[in-house]
């Protein structure tokens, strides 16, 4: 579902090119929900100082944009409109006779949405042989959804990754949180964060072993990741984005309680300095908030060198499987500082 309440986005200009992209991230059969203007105008419209005209007409461009695209409205009630995207494209295919554009789309990538332009064309959902099945397969409900095989796994999708990995990485990914827990006993408390990131999420193994607890994870794939498992992640009805961690993330200071950064150094290895890489998650990571990450131990040790002088503090532990294992976990907490004051020089100050 996407949502906009009063969000000014002119929906029906620019050959719908904003509604083309909400369709571009909606899951098939998904839902599109609009409440403000132009929505209920005939009642507000001298309040919102404009004409009727120029609303009435906003609201029909909307609706001609939404048709184009082969959404159903299903209601308007008061200030609130839903619209709904087809589940499969076989009518939306035989109606272009009538709705010249937007056409479909040739070659496009549908899951590339990293420094991509938006494009005035549709999406097409995957085939389907019937007209009442839903393109790309149903999704279970929830919480079945978090462990149940994702549809882009089970019809073979992303190479190199089977059910089989799928259902391994998940338990794998329980005996190590299991283990983090034995280690760091904050994360074991409950209730002790709140906001967690995952630097580089893969199937979102690490959220989904935390499900039980009251947390959210923030599951990012590095658009240097090898495979793409953004959609995999949200089949999973987890959240996600993608990142690029030699680049600033799109968020204000100190947003998360906690990060968790699986092999995030080996994948940036000559993309990017690490300074630059820690020195983010300084800035997005709470005072006081914790920090997990495994990697290579030579990498670690450089990393370890560099936390100490951000006034971290950290320790190196050994891999849940083996202490002989060549990667290995650091576990670091960013302390509590600041600045002395103006006329002082006696260093950081630190609780």
């Amino acid at each position: 579902m996407a949502h906009c309440s009063r969000c000014l986005i002119p929906w029906g200009q620019y050959d719908g090119q904003y509604l083309i992209e909400v369709d571009r991230i909606l899951r098939p059969g998904g839902y599109w929900i609009l409440s403000g203007p132009p929505i209920n105008w005939e009642a507000h419209w001298e309040g919102w100082n404009r004409t009727r005209e120029d609303l009435g007409a906003e609201q029909s461009q909307i609706e001609k944009v939404a048709r184009s695209l082969c959404w159903k409205k299903l209601v308007q009630r008061k200030d609130i409109s839903i619209w709904q995207k087809p589940t499969n494209h076989i009518h939306c295919k035989a109606n272009r006779k009538v709705f010249k554009r937007p056409l479909f789309c040739k070659s496009q990538n549908p899951d590339m949405a990293w420094y991509t332009k938006m494009e005035t064309c549709l999406t097409p959902l995957p085939e389907v042989s019937d007209i009442r099945d839903i393109a790309g397969g149903q999704l279970a409900k929830w919480p079945e959804r978090l462990n149940a095989i994702p549809p882009r796994i089970s019809r073979g999708s992303l190479e190199g990754i089977t059910a089989g990995n799928f259902i391994e990485n998940s338990e794998l990914w329980k005996r190590r949180v299991a283990y983090y827990k034995k280690i760091d006993y904050q994360l074991a408390q409950t209730g002790r964060y709140r906001n967690l990131l995952d630097m580089n999420a893969h199937l979102g193994g690490f959220a989904a072993a935390l499900v039980d607890d009251p947390l959210w994870v923030m599951n990012v794939v590095p658009v240097q990741a090898k495979t793409n498992t953004l959609g995999v992640i949200f089949e999973r009805g987890l959240i996600g984005t993608y990142q690029n961690w030699c680049e600033a993330m799109s968020t204000y200071p100190r947003t998360y309680d906690f990060i968790h950064a699986d092999s995030v150094f080996s994948l940036y290895k000559d993309r990017c300095d690490m300074e630059d890489i820690l020195l983010e998650m300084d800035r997005i990571l709470r005072p006081e908030g914790s920090v997990v990450m495994r990697d290579d131990v030579d990498i670690l040790m450089k990393v370890k060198s560099i936390i100490d002088v951000m006034q971290w503090d950290g320790r190196i532990a050994d891999h849940e499987s083996s202490p002989h294992e060549r990667e290995k976990i650091l576990f670091a907490t960013k302390k509590y500082w600041t600045a002395p004051k103006p006329g002082q020089n006696q260093g950081l100050v630190v609780s």
